[in-house]
């Protein structure tokens, strides 16, 4: 599964870790991403988004519809 948000944008941050001794390795931050299926009225059909858990929460305060016309006007199809 791709570790980027479709309605945020959200994408993994790169950075080290860093050991007690102190030598730095490369890691990767992978946003907290799901695989959600909602229902859309307004096409009467299932869509499956990729969605980070903050996404996950404007879904449920603007509304399905809002959030697939913003997925939409950044350019992803869905």
């Amino acid at each position: 599964m791709s570790a980027h948000c479709q309605l945020t944008g959200r994408k993994p941050g790169f950075g080290k870790t860093v050991s007690h001794s102190h030598r730095r390795t490369p890691r990767r931050f992978d946003p907290n991403v799901h695989r959600k299926r909602y229902w859309l009225p307004s096409e009467g059909r299932h869509v499956r988004l990729t969605l980070s858990a903050k996404a996950i929460k404007t879904v449920d305060a603007i509304g399905i519809e809002a959030a697939v016309a913003r997925i939409r006007a950044r350019g992803e199809k869905v």
